[in-house]
């Protein structure tokens, strides 16, 4: 952990460093094991951005290596842009040991940028003295991978009692139901959410396995539906359901594969649903996660074609 003020403080050019889609995981994915790091979408031409850029650099180095920051130009690197779904800039993400965890979109306030560096800088320090409970999340996230998930929503329930506005338990806690089929109790959880965590990753995560799981018990038969997309490759609902299916049963990859041949065919059918559907199956998936990735590199490669 970096002592804030001490000597060994990094200098101000490497607290702050332009990006690109060679850099972007060693600068961000990999940095941000132990240090949270901001990243700043910004183009020339946004004129928002030439405000919000050196306030989020001023509060950066003030900062003195609690946080860093990465700029990207989204002119120059598309690709990334696409992936983490920057619609409108600027937009403005943190990540924390890999995976996003706050952000916002368009200009705000001095107050507001110093608050959220501040908030983004806590989840570094926090990391060590949390009272052990990062490292029950751990555990209780093993035990779900591992099937057990009656223990990892014990596990959940415990931490959420030390620390109701943890995010990752809640979310987890709600997988965990998910897991063993209480879709009920798991919508009631994250309808319940506290405000502070509502937006979190980890809970929207969550909700997009909720939407997933709805979705499953309406699934119909895969070769039934295979058939009628081979037979009118033009059928778009068929399809859609087709992909449905196949992500109901366990087939993620697969799924993605027809959405995205569905957004190549009509992009604009049923007003975008195979992008929101696709974006859905992201969000449920972590982020770093082949299956996001490359389908994310697709879906931009046809959105900027």
């Amino acid at each position: 952990m970096i002592e804030l003020g001490g000597a060994a403080a990094p200098v101000a050019e490497d607290l702050i460093k332009d990006s690109s889609e060679a850099t972007f995981m060693a600068d961000v994915v990999e940095a941000s094991q132990t240090v949270p790091v901001i990243v700043d979408f910004w183009a020339p031409w946004c004129g928002p951005c030439k405000t919000l850029g050196p306030a989020l650099e001023a509060e950066v180095a003030a900062a003195k290596g609690a946080v860093k920051m990465v700029k990207v130009n989204v002119d120059e690197n598309q690709m990334i842009a696409g992936q983490l779904r920057v619609q409108s800039i600027p937009t403005v993400y943190a990540f924390w040991q890999g995976q996003p965890v706050d952000g916002f979109q368009g200009a705000v306030p001095p107050s507001e940028i110093k608050e959220f560096v501040k908030r983004v800088a806590a989840h570094g320090n926090g990391a060590e003295d949390d009272g052990g409970l990062a490292e029950a999340v751990e555990a209780a996230e093993e035990m779900l991978t591992q099937g057990a998930a009656v223990d990892a929503a014990q596990t959940f329930a415990a931490i959420l009692g030390e620390d109701p506005a943890n995010a990752a338990a809640l979310g987890g806690l709600a997988r965990a139901h998910l897991a063993m089929g209480e879709l009920d109790q798991a919508e009631a959880l994250l309808n319940n959410a506290a405000p502070e965590i509502a937006n979190a990753p980890e809970v929207e995560a969550a909700r997009a396995q909720l939407d997933l799981a709805r979705q499953a018990e309406d699934a119909g038969p895969v070769a039934e539906l295979r058939a009628q997309v081979e037979a009118n490759p033009d059928d778009h609902q068929a399809r859609f359901d087709l992909a449905t299916a196949l992500h109901a049963n366990g087939e993620v990859e697969a799924a993605v594969a027809e959405l995205l041949d569905l957004f190549r065919r009509d992009r604009e059918w049923n007003d975008g649903a195979a992008r929101a559907q696709l974006f859905t199956i992201f969000d449920a998936l972590k982020p770093n996660d082949p299956v996001v990735l490359n389908g994310r590199r697709k879906l931009s490669s046809m959105i900027f074609a």
